[in-house]
């Protein structure tokens, strides 16, 4: 495990046991992921996506709280996984991190009030997300990808493809001027609460 460029993402190496069978692989251990953030990561949704080379799905954030947190994770081919600092006042505001997630045994997990997107770096990228609350369009952002205010390094060569939801998505300044981006405060006391108040 080790902590991305910002506070509230790592990067978790899950366990595979294998023998002349095959491989089994655990994907997802609740209290190892516990033993990280310091709460409880309840699982509400699922989701599985399947994008062909270029595909850039984000950047994609929810309002706080409650947020969604992700727990990501490449099944076949690979990605270029990335998380953003979309919290005003935050140490690292508007710094990004990225990853290659591929069947590897690596997975990224993002704290509500991150920002998150990938690159389909194969086709037939295949990722699952767990996520901390059900999907609300109504509570749902986006960032555009491409903004040069974020500058995120996507690999070259790549011709990145885009949604129409996020081809038209306004930039971080735009995001911030409407007052539509969390804040640091937010995102702190939200997740202190998580950590003092667990579920019962």
């Amino acid at each position: 495990m080790r902590s991305l460029g910002m506070k509230g993402a790592w990067l978790l190496e899950t366990s595979a046991f294998g023998d002349e069978r095959g491989e089994f692989h655990e994907l997802f251990r609740g209290q190892s992921l516990s033993s990280v953030c310091g709460y409880e990561f309840g699982v509400a949704q699922v989701n599985r996506s399947v994008s062909r080379r270029g595909v850039v799905r984000g950047v994609h954030f929810a309002e706080v709280p409650p947020g969604q947190a992700k727990y990501v994770t490449c099944l076949s081919g690979a990605v270029l996984d990335v998380v953003v600092d979309i919290r005003v006042g935050s140490p690292t505001y508007g710094a990004w991190d990225a990853v290659r997630l591929d069947d590897r045994r690596l997975s990224v997990f993002v704290e509500a009030g991150l920002g998150h997107a990938f690159m389909a770096l194969t086709d037939d990228a295949g990722v699952v997300y767990l996520t901390s609350q059900e999907y609300a369009p109504q509570r749902e952002h986006a960032i555009h990808p491409l903004d040069p205010a974020l500058g995120i390094a996507w690999p070259d060569g790549i011709e990145p493809v885009l949604s129409e939801k996020d081809s038209v998505a306004p930039g971080l300044e735009e995001l911030e001027r409407r007052g539509l981006l969390p804040t640091f405060e937010e995102c702190e006391r939200f997740h202190r609460a998580l950590r003092e108040h667990p579920a019962a």
